[in-house]
């Protein structure tokens, strides 16, 4: 009779490669499931409604579960106004990230800075939860801030590549500069959500204005292969 081997692994089985998990691993990839989806409906709230729409109740209503079941997952109110900001930063990231490269530094900082006024635009309940303090009982706490350092990284390279290509002052840190940029930027935002501009149209001309006036204090060196033009 012939002896047939047996082995370990049926190969022709269908579980084959598939890992297996504790009961524990299980549960927690469930409820990060389930947190993931509580913090979509909450996004989903945030942009048909605005950020005051957001509460507990209302986001357990659109899941159709109990607000025991958001709190157990969030703590509190709070816990989710935190992953909406870290969903925010994700949006405003890749708003940055599908402007194109170029190799004018000074024309690079005028197209991210279009980007951000179109993130506020087209994100303005994101816009109004991150920066506008539409949660009042919300404060980023380090993620938050780290998730927002993420977000604006485009421009911290930017800035840093130009200081070592000689195109704008290395005398004032970093930090220093992308902080100034990013706090006139959102004074003009802000102002314009206040209703203190106009409309949009007119916002958006002071908004690039501004936007011009930053590049042409920072850029104060042409640019390597420009020079200054010979009248």
């Amino acid at each position: 009779m012939k002896v047939i081997p047996i082995h370990n692994e049926d190969k022709s089985s269908p579980f084959t490669g598939r890992t297996l998990k504790t009961y524990q691993e299980a549960r927690l990839q469930n409820t990060e499931n389930l947190r993931k989806l509580v913090v979509d409906a909450a996004a989903a709230i945030l942009q048909e409604e605005g950020p005051e729409a957001v509460t507990v109740r209302k986001v357990s209503q659109k899941m159709g579960c109990s607000t025991k079941i958001i709190y157990s997952l969030f703590v509190n109110k709070e816990g989710l106004a935190q992953q909406l900001y870290l969903e925010g930063c994700s949006l405003l990231a890749r708003q940055f990230e599908e402007v194109p490269p170029s190799a004018n530094l000074r024309q690079h900082l005028l197209d991210l800075g279009e980007a951000f006024w179109q993130f506020g635009q087209e994100h303005s309940s994101y816009y109004k939860l991150m920066f506008g303090g539409a949660f009042a009982e919300f404060k980023p706490d380090a993620e938050s801030m780290q998730g927002t350092l993420t977000a604006i990284r485009r421009l911290q390279v930017l800035i840093i590549t130009a200081q070592q290509q000689g195109i704008i002052s290395d005398q004032e840190e970093t930090g220093a500069l992308v902080a100034a940029i990013w706090s006139s930027l959102h004074g003009v935002i802000h102002l314009y959500m206040g209703g203190f501009l106009g409309d949009a149209e007119a916002a958006h001309t002071v908004y690039k204005q501004t936007m011009a006036m930053l590049a042409r204090s920072l850029f104060t060196a042409p640019e390597p292969g420009r020079g200054e033009s010979k009248g």
